[in-house]
């Protein structure tokens, strides 16, 4: 009996630039999310006209220098991964570990050095890595220099860096993607692309143009990893979030339908299909949208695509053409109206289990390819009992709610490859740099004005994950 394919990838997700520290270790160069403040109003500073991506101690913090310091506890935090029973943990390499200002030639090796350590003590333990190639952490040399992905400059980049971590790691890392929710740029794009949004009338154009250059460099990082590690498995990455009408006047109907092509499957389409989808070519006319396309472009996307599509799952959205005297989710960093069947974490992002099994079916309808959740979680606030336990309850019937969602999509006749919780162990808030928005199994003794031990807790959670793994998603609790 059981609720999951055999062999299916139980374990979590990270990312580097939010837990390993060690900022400027180990000839590290600075990459964007050094530079970002940290606090909830870490968005908003972002978006003012005139900030600049230098750091200033003076004004901010920075939590993501130290983070949980898994640069140097990483022994310790694979043995917990290990305790809990993952098959898998996936985490992203700061691409400034290996080439610190991007544009180098010749990789540096301590960086190098430090991910075969890593992924060394995952197969101790019997982990396999499953890698994200850039998440959030671009080299901040190729922000100040070439303005990030506007440039065709860094495809050349890009595909060097891939080419040489393909080499470093082919006998370690078996499953990869390219880049991390490559559509979430199309409401924030200075994560993902390295520039923040400071002339609408070239708003459109600048993103769309940088969606071209990844689509590009994610072609040829599918080209490299099959030709060197050609039993290797590599995919995109997708923020998805299903897209409901507000009511069922058509114009909503219309909208919610049009706002749901753009966000969950516009890039999908072409890094899986190879090809611009036919809806797009509407958007670009409505927005005055002229791509630069170079010879062979086209023929490279279509020949490279990806063998799975990641996704990460938090939220659903809701939508309606005129959202004048509307009631918006707060929180929810697509831009919604809030759903009155809904409730919502301490964040305001509205908790849908449906809305899961839904986004499933909807994506394997369209693809049919593997699909691997490879984010989904609770941010919330915990509490350190004066015994040390953490009681996390309200954790656990989060992800119960959304595992028995994903194993409804299964009989439903979806692929799933995998389930990696996000932020498997505290770590910090890449939406608000804050420590005490956690996610974790584990518990960092880490807060946002910058104290704590590091002193790594178990929860409630920890236990009963572990049990959900044993019994392959039988025993829920």
């Amino acid at each position: 009996m059981t609720r999951f394919p055999e062999g299916f990838l139980w374990g979590g997700a990270t990312a580097a630039n939010q837990m390993e520290g060690g900022f400027h270790e180990g000839n590290k160069g600075l990459n964007i999310a050094d530079v970002l403040p940290g606090g909830k109003e870490r968005l908003t500073i972002l978006k003012r006209p005139g900030f600049t991506f230098e750091i200033d101690k003076e004004k901010y913090s920075y939590p993501n220098h130290e983070a949980i310091d898994f640069y140097h506890r990483y022994q310790e935090d694979i043995a917990l991964f290990a305790e809990m029973g993952f098959k898998v943990f996936r985490m992203s390499i700061a691409w400034t570990r290996i080439f610190p200002n991007g544009t180098e030639l010749e990789p540096n090796e301590e960086g190098l050095a430090f991910y075969d350590r890593v992924f060394d003590e995952l197969h101790k333990h019997g982990i396999e890595p499953v890698v994200t190639i850039s998440h959030y952490e671009m080299p901040l040399n190729l922000v100040k220099q070439y303005g990030g992905w506007r440039s065709r400059k860094l495809v050349t980049f890009f595909e060097r860096y891939a080419q040489v971590i393909f080499n470093r790691y082919q006998k370690k890392v078996k499953y990869w993607m390219t880049f991390n929710e490559i559509n979430g740029a199309l409401h924030f794009p200075i994560m993902s692309m390295g520039f923040s949004i400071e002339n609408e009338e070239t708003k459109h154009q600048d993103i769309f143009q940088a969606f071209h250059h990844q689509f590009v460099a994610s072609a040829l990082a599918v080209k490299a990893c099959r030709e060197i590690i050609p039993d290797a498995q590599i995919g995109c990455m997708i923020l998805f979030a299903p897209v409901y009408s507000y009511d069922c006047h058509p114009d909503n109907v219309m909208y919610a339908l049009e706002e749901e092509r753009l966000f969950n499957f516009f890039c999908g389409d072409v890094q899986v299909r190879g090809e611009y989808p036919a809806f797009i070519q509407r958007y670009f006319k409505k927005h005055n949208i002229a791509l630069e396309v170079e010879e062979g472009d086209l023929d490279i996307i279509k020949e490279h695509t990806v063998d799975y599509i990641g996704l990460s799952y938090y939220m659903s959205q809701t939508q309606m053409l005129d959202k004048t005297g509307a009631d918006v989710a707060p929180g929810n960093l697509l831009e919604g109206v809030k759903n009155p069947f809904l409730k919502a974490s301490d964040w305001g992002w509205e908790i849908d289990p449906t809305g899961l099994r839904i986004s499933l079916n909807k994506l394997y309808d369209r693809y049919q390819v593997p699909l691997f959740i490879v984010e989904n979680g609770l941010g919330a606030y915990d509490t350190v009992e004066e015994d040390g336990s953490i009681h996390d309850d309200y954790r656990m019937d989060y992800l119960r709610s959304h595992i028995e969602a994903m194993a409804e999509a299964v009989e439903d006749g979806v692929e799933l490859m995998g389930y990696t919780s996000w932020g498997c162990i505290d770590l910090v808030s890449a939406s608000t740099g804050e420590f005490s928005k956690r996610y974790g199994f584990i518990y960092v003794d880490k807060h946002d004005d910058g104290s704590g031990t590091l002193e790594r807790k178990k929860k409630d959670s920890f236990f009963w994950y572990k049990k959900v793994i044993e019994s392959n998603g039988i025993d829920l609790g």
